[in-house]
């Protein structure tokens, strides 16, 4: 029999003191295997891989204990462990990440918890750029000083990093990012990434980040009047950038920031980039309207790339015309974004179409599928004369996703049920 036991530094209950009694074996991660009750003979084996560790032996034919720290069905083994065929009898401790809050004496019920491990610590400093109270799960590469090097000095950001919590060396250090870069750390568990002014939060129905927008495609009021992209069009974009928590967002040259505003709703991380002062005070308004989290970078995308964030979708609106707006899309589309999102704009229709056609076929030359489409609304019940001006957005996408039916990796078994029992009141 398996069962994994979850450990936190507490006296163990009474369910984990009879598993590990009974055990043959015990293998857990080093430092929590230390004052266990174990059987005299028992094998105990300390190590980071537990999956390896169990490989080969048989837990059907002797009692096996794995012990890790925390609540292993929350970022843990469990899902592994069922995923390669075992059926755990579990007994969990308080998670890590609760313990983490708990020292820094804050609620988290609104807190977004993510790892940083396994090759997500971009997603990680994004989802910090976005949110204001988030526990990152780190790990050997994605620690406190990486998490710092990427949000100092853009991001203000307070971090409490719990090392060995409830353990013999546990830690909890209080730092800003700029002196995460330079301290030691010594195998950090979690780090807290908190905005002092909102680390408190509200209170809230629902656990982790706050859920998306009610709408999306605000009128153009909601943004300073004329400038931006009209709100069908804005729609139509938004459809196609597909932001997310852990995404990078740039909003080039939308002209008023809507478009790098309403991603921000989605819980992306967002920088907007325009050439112009007074549009790049525009934008920080509305930004402060909506009360979203938006970096501003003043300058012409096609020489400041280099020097933001990595994104995955990119949007380039009308404020380049003609072959500027060819080469901002060229510039963008080189670093190799998940969506690529452009309004083709130029003197006449017929330039419209033009621009677009070589922007596909930029698009194309950098590996995205590339189309595009010609919008024009008109409110309904106005004449013709009422129509808006068409608008062609242009947009690429890597390793777009098929359609096609997959077949089930399991049948299902049809169940069938006895009839219902008669309502005592017929």
């Amino acid at each position: 029999m398996l069962t994994v036991v979850g450990r936190n530094g507490s006296p163990l209950s009474e369910a984990a003191r009879a598993a590990l009694e009974s055990a043959a074996l015990v293998v857990g991660e080093p430092g929590r295997l230390e004052d266990l009750p174990l059987a005299p003979g028992a094998q105990k084996v300390a190590t980071e891989d537990l999956a390896e560790a169990l490989r080969g032996v048989d837990v059907t034919d002797q009692d096996v204990v794995l012990v890790v720290d925390g609540d292993p069905g929350y970022f843990g083994i469990l899902r592994m462990l069922l995923q390669q065929g075992h059926a755990p009898d579990v007994l969990p401790s308080a998670p890590m990440v609760a313990r983490a809050f708990a020292q820094a004496g804050l609620p988290w019920e609104d807190a977004l918890v993510v790892s940083a491990r396994d090759g997500h610590l971009r997603q990680a400093v994004n989802a910090c750029r976005a949110h204001p109270k988030v526990a990152v799960l780190t790990g050997p590469g994605a620690g406190p000083a990486e998490l710092a090097r990427a949000l100092f000095p853009v991001t203000p950001r307070s971090f409490v990093v719990c090392e060995d919590l409830d353990g013999p060396r546990e830690r909890v250090v209080y730092v800003r990012p700029a002196e995460a870069t330079t301290r030691p750390w010594s195998e950090p568990d979690v780090v807290l990434v908190l905005d002092n002014r909102h680390a408190l939060g509200e209170t809230t129905w629902i656990s982790g980040a706050a859920p998306g927008p009610a709408g999306w495609a605000l009128p153009a009021d909601a943004f300073g009047g004329e400038g931006g992209p009209r709100p069908d069009v804005r729609a139509f974009v938004l459809a196609k950038l597909g932001p997310r928590v852990g995404d990078m967002v740039w909003d080039v040259e939308s002209g008023d920031g809507s478009v790098g505003i309403e991603c921000a709703r989605f819980g992306a991380a967002v920088v907007a980039v325009d050439r112009d002062y007074p549009t790049c005070e525009r934008i920080r308004e509305n930004v402060r309207l909506h009360g979203v989290k938006v970096a501003m970078a003043s300058g012409d995308v096609r020489s400041t790339a280099g020097h933001l964030p990595e994104p995955d979708a990119v949007f380039i609106g009308p404020g380049f015309a003609g072959p500027a707006g060819l080469e901002a899309v060229r510039t963008c589309a080189a670093l190799r974004p998940s969506r690529l999102v452009a309004v083709a704009s130029s003197a006449s229709a017929e330039g419209d179409a033009e621009a677009a056609a070589e922007m596909m076929d930029t698009l194309t030359e950098h590996g995205f599928t590339a189309e595009a489409v010609q919008l024009r609304s008109t409110p309904l019940g106005a004449g013709p004369e009422a129509s808006d001006a068409a608008v062609i957005v242009v947009w690429g996408e890597r390793d777009v996703q098929s359609w096609g039916r997959r077949s089930s990796q399991s049948i299902r078994p049809i169940e069938t049920i006895s009839a219902l029992p008669a309502d005592p009141a017929e």
